[in-house]
């Protein structure tokens, strides 16, 4: 046995001993939280008493009992204790919860945390080392910040809509929310910065994370091309603005991806293919003259890639050592011995559920692997546990629950 796998073992996972306050509901925040549940940090889940995270109920399939798979895929890894933030008996909870955590994460409409007297400047005054981060649809500042925030809006508005889809068509929006995911995860990387820096310092200090901002900063391709050129971005289907041929292509039996992105490999493929009058073709010579002449080119390597179905052209491609796959759907990739080698899906014990099937960590440690250590929590399935915590005794929640702390 390897001596220091044995070691590695017994090593705590990078961000125990950190708490965090989750007091976030449905994707970007919660996500975000289940990050940083994954990799050891004791995450409180503070929920609306009655309903709890609108993810829950209200969003996703439904499994045997209340909560939905979407929720069961978000929340691993974490406690949760109910809490009525309206009530003053529940924000002094949370206050003295604030005293010993480490990061407060929380995505109530800008002002809202604030108005509730629970705003930054109120923490920071009895936790001065605490990050408290903050994401919401368009940041805490600007003419947008008080619009609600979805991921169809952040699309919409940062431009990501105006370049998917194909030339001529309606809008589309990515098929995944990539600002909820995006926003999760610039939120996940400000916070844990700004949790080092207070180690040192002593200080922490306020994350500002918007799904508009997020999306945005994933421009980086279309809004170069536009400073560079002043032609505004547009949408090319599968296809890219740098290079071609490096897109989807129609063959036999469907569509493929392949990827010919740079002059050698141009040359392969068309040896590949025996078309060798492509590469003396003055129209596809260069790179920027294939991009120019794009639909042309498509138009002259579909004529050889319709001849044979697509794994037929898949396998052919790679063995050429030119870059190539097949479009698979969701079952399919999850399935893939590729993703079950990397363990991306992979089924957690649930009191109720029994075995609940989620998205596997993606990103491995060698020394610290993650790891599943909670399911998902039940509504309130941590009160007892986490006032016992804070030293309240029976008594004393008694009184906070007659004073509304837990109920709606």
């Amino acid at each position: 046995m390897n001596p220091q796998a044995s070691e590695d073992k017994k090593r705590p996972l990078p961000l125990t001993g950190v708490r965090v306050l989750d007091i976030s509901q449905v994707m970007a925040g919660p996500y975000a939280c289940m990050l940083l549940a994954d990799l050891g940090a004791d995450v409180i889940k503070i929920e609306p008493p009655g309903s709890g995270d609108q993810t829950r109920g209200a969003m996703g399939f439904k499994m045997k009992g209340a909560d939905s798979l979407g929720y069961l895929n978000m929340n691993r890894n974490k406690r949760s204790v109910t809490l009525n933030l309206k009530s003053k008996a529940g924000r002094e909870v949370l206050l003295r919860m604030a005293k010993d955590a480490d990061i407060l994460l929380e995505n109530y409409r800008p002002g809202a945390m604030k108005r509730l007297g629970l705003g930054y400047e109120v923490i920071k005054d009895i936790n001065p080392r605490l990050v408290y981060t903050s994401i919401s649809g368009f940041g805490q500042t600007g003419p947008w910040a008080d619009r609600p925030g979805f991921d169809l809006m952040a699309q919409a508005m940062s431009g990501v809509m105006s370049v998917t889809g194909y030339p001529g068509g309606p809008p589309v929006k990515a098929g995944v929310p990539v600002a909820d995911i995006g926003c999760a995860l610039f939120a996940v990387y400000a916070t844990l910065s700004a949790y080092i820096g207070a180690k040192s310092s002593g200080l922490g200090q306020h994350v500002d994370a918007s799904l508009f901002d997020s999306a945005l900063a994933f421009s980086v391709w279309d809004i170069c091309d536009y400073w560079g050129t002043g032609k505004e971005p547009e949408p090319l289907g599968t296809s890219n603005k740098m290079t071609a041929p490096y897109q989807a292509m129609a063959c036999s039996d469907g569509y493929f991806v392949m990827g010919a992105n740079n002059q050698k490999l141009w040359q392969q493929l068309c040896q590949l293919l025996g078309r060798q009058e492509l590469l003396e073709d003055a129209r596809f010579l260069t790179i920027s003259l294939r991009l120019a002449n794009r639909p042309a080119l498509e138009v002259e390597l579909e004529r050889s890639f319709r001849l044979h179905p697509k794994d037929y052209w898949v396998g052919t491609l790679l063995d050429a050592g030119i870059p190539a796959g097949p479009i698979l759907t969701y079952p399919e990739a999850f399935g893939s011995e590729h993703a079950k080698a990397r363990g991306m899906r992979m089924d957690i014990d649930h009191p109720i559920e029994g075995k609940v099937p989620n998205i596997g960590f993606a990103v491995k440690l060698s020394g610290t692997p993650q790891q599943v250590r909670r399911h998902p929590p039940l509504l309130g399935e941590h009160n007892d546990e986490v006032l016992g915590e804070l030293g309240f005794d029976a008594s004393q929640r008694d009184e906070l629950q007659a004073q509304g702390a837990f109920s709606a």
